[in-house]
Formats: structure tokens, sequence, C-alpha cells
């Protein structure tokens, strides 16, 4: 696979971003196909509450759907890494449709939670991890070169611009137009985007289903440390997204104002965007594992003062700082999983620390809506503070785990020395092998 190829003196950019080749292809389509993840959950949420008057039936509904789609990304993940991300996504792309216009209409005909909870399931289950697939095949084209880190910062601004446009379209078209229509575009675009994706099969990946079936066995990215640490690190970013839809939904109802809810949420995701470009365009000093500890402990901060505002402005100031404060974590974290984890099981990796953020924004919608229902959209805000505590803390005590192994090298003083190959442990242990074995010479 073509990777890119920067000099020492180049300073890596958007602009030679964009311009590896292939790259428009794939971005494109890709776009469109990630409006579940961004339009899903609010869509859910506004729909199941005008149709049962209960923010905590909308959460339960909307965390079925979270915690489905958590539990079978990695496995659509393993499926891409293996049979490729095409074969994969065809499927997935017309059962997701067909799930969310099942869930729709059941909805619509006032069918009790049981049934809704039992439809979101399929609904969930089959969201499509094109954002990890569009990772995967930058980590693929980029392999080695200055370029990652941009291009980790690139995907992560498009995130949030999907999570700017997603939540403020869902909120116009359920409130303006009809409850059901944000989930009738969202299916309709997730449709049209994930085929279109699909269809570009020459910058995917190379699949590894070849090396399955001749007996070679990969180990699945969960059983690296790294990425379990990531992993709660991603649930604590996925409970600010999931408490911040719930409570501002809460909130602008109790303001009598209830379009004002797209306008907040797009002000956060805003926050997340700028801090996304601006994160793409420095040139970084510090290593990766510090920096994500740095903007987990900002996020923190952020997040602790959601509860005591009762103003829309002081809301959407807060707001802002706490979106400005997740782009260097998510960013980071994405940008470990190339230095912790092959090539093999990479897709897969990407996508556990979406369900990841799936799972914490399912988690935190079912708590967040239950506080709201029953003490004020304040008491929801109390839930992206403990969540990210929480995973704060646990990033601390687990930093060691972030570090990736150094490769081994071959060390050789002369030519009459032995060979000693020396491989470099993380805690800078070394252990020598081969010794007798020596480098031949050329004799004049």
């Amino acid at each position: 696979m073509a990777s890119a190829v920067t000099t020492e003196k180049s300073r890596p950019g958007y602009g030679q971003l964009l311009r590896t080749p292939g790259a428009i292809s794939f971005l494109l389509p890709g776009f469109a196909a990630r409006q579940p993840f961004a339009m899903l959950t609010i869509s859910i949420v506004l729909l199941v509450q005008h149709t049962t008057g209960s923010y905590g039936s909308a959460g339960i509904v909307a965390a079925v759907t979270g915690v489905s789609m958590a539990v079978f990304a990695p496995q659509m993940g393993k499926l891409a890494d293996r049979f490729g991300q095409s074969a994969v996504l065809v499927p997935v792309v017309l059962a997701h449709a067909a799930a969310v216009s099942g869930l729709t209409a059941l909805a619509l005909l006032g069918a009790p939670l049981w049934a809704l909870a039992l439809a979101a399931v399929p609904a969930g289950a089959s969201v499509p991890q094109v954002g990890p697939m569009v990772r995967a095949r930058w980590a693929s084209r980029l392999e080695g070169s200055p370029l990652l880190p941009t291009a980790a910062a690139f995907e992560s601004v498009t995130d949030e611009f999907t999570f700017v446009v997603g939540p403020v379209l869902a909120t116009a078209l359920c409130t303006g137009v009809h409850p059901a229509a944000g989930l009738v575009t969202e299916a309709a675009l997730t449709l049209l985007g994930g085929l279109l994706f699909a269809a570009q099969r020459a910058t995917q990946p190379k699949p590894h289903g070849r090396a399955a079936a001749a007996g070679e066995k990969h180990a699945s990215a969960l059983s690296i440390p790294g990425v379990r640490v990531l992993i709660i690190a991603f649930l604590g970013i996925g409970a600010v997204f999931g408490g911040m839809q719930v409570s501002l939904t809460a909130f602008s109802e109790e303001i009598g104002n209830p379009g004002v809810n797209g306008v907040l949420y797009g002000v956060f995701a805003a926050g997340n965007m700028i801090a996304g470009i601006a994160c793409g365009a420095i040139a970084w000093k510090i290593g990766p594992r510090r920096r994500l500890i740095l903007g987990y402990a900002a996020l923190t901060v952020a997040a602790s003062v959601l509860w005591a505002a009762h103003s829309p402005y002081l809301l959407a100031g807060l707001g802002l700082l706490v979106g400005l404060s997740i782009a260097p974590a998510l960013i980071t974290g994405y940008t470990l999983v190339e230095k912790l984890v092959p090539a093999a099981t990479r897709t897969e990796a990407f996508t556990w620390l979406t369900g990841a953020v799936a799972l914490g924004q399912a988690a935190a919608v079912t708590v967040a809506g239950r506080l709201a229902d029953a003490y004020g959209s304040g008491a929801g805000f109390l839930v992206p503070l403990a969540a990210t505590a929480l995973a704060f803390a646990t990033l601390v005590a687990l930093r060691s785990k972030l570090a990736p192994k150094a490769p081994s090298r071959i060390v050789s003083a002369s030519p009459t020395t032995p060979v000693t190959t020396v491989a470099k442990a993380a805690g800078g242990r070394s252990a020598e092998r081969g010794v007798g074995h020596r480098v031949p010479v050329t004799v004049d």
C-alpha cells in the first residue's frame, strides 16, 4: 500500500494530507455515511420523548441502541480487517436502513417501551463503522508518515463537523417538520453515503483473510493493554456526549425554548471542531501520552461546572470550553492506536474506541435522562463530571500501559564482534540473543 512521503524539513499540513492519492474519493462519501453517529441518538431521544412524554423512556431506547452498537462494532471491525471493508459495509448499510425504519414505525404507532427497546437492538448493532474504516484507510496509506497525526486531527474535525451539522439538522427536522423526520433522514444518508463509500475499493486496507485462512492467527486488539486503557478514556468522552445531549434537551424544555437545543449542542461541537483544527496544525513537542493526560485533565475541569449554569448564554460558553477540551484527548487517543496496534487489527482497535464512545454515551443518556426527569437538567450535567473524573483517574494510574514497546534492533561494534540482538522492553531493560554469530565481511 502506498504511503505519503514527507521530508524531515517539511511541516505536515492539511493541504498536503488531502493531496494523498485517493483521499478525496473516500472522504466525501464517508462524511455522509457518518451521520448515524451524529444523528441517531438525538433523533431517537426527540421521537421517543414526543411519543411517550418521558426523557427516561427516551434515554432507555437510546441507551439500548448505543450498547448494541458498542457490542457489535468491534465484530464489524474484525470482519472488515479479515474480508475487506466493502464486503462488510454493503449488507450492514442495508440492514441499518431497514432497522431504523422499523424502529420509527413502532414509535409512531405507540408501541410499548419493551418493543421500542427490542427494535433498538438491530438499529444500534447495524450502525456502519465508517469513521473507524476511514481512519484505517489513513493509517494504511500513511504508514510511518509524519502526516499520520494530522490525519487523526482531520478525522476528529470531520467527526465534530458532523456533530455540528447532525444534532442541529436532527433537531430542526424533528421540531420543524415531523418528530420522525430526523430518523428518516439519518437512514437515507446512511444508505446513500454507505454504498458510495463501499464502492471505493481501491483505497481500502488489504484484507487479512488469506493469512487467517493459511493458519496465521492475529491477536485481538483488545489483548493490548494500552487499547484497554484507551477504551476507559473513551467511555468518559462518550459520557460527555450523551450527558450533554439529554441535559441540553431538558434545559431547553425548562426555559420554554426547545429549538435552542440544537444551537447549544452545535456550539459545544463547534468547540471540539475548532480545537481539532488547531491540534492538526500544531507541531507538537510533547509526546502523545502526555498530551492525552493533559487534554483529559482540561476536559474534567471544564465538565465540572456545567451543572451550575442557569443561563443559555453561560451554558453555551461552558459547552464551548468542554468542546475545546475534548478534541486533544480524542485525537491523541486515536493517534496512539497506530503506535500500539499492528496493521492486521487496526480497524478492530478503532471500532473498540468508537464502541466505547457509544457505550459511554448510552450509559450517560440513561442516567442523565433519569436525573433530568427527577431533578432537572442541572442534575443531568453531573453525569459528564463523574464519568470524566473516573476516566482521568484511571488514565493517570495506568499511563505506563500507553507506552508502545520499542522495536528490536541489531547492535554490532565491529565486523569481528558477536552480533547482539537487543530487544528493548518498556522499562528500558534489554535481553541479548544470538551471541556467537558474526557478520560476514568483504576482504580486499
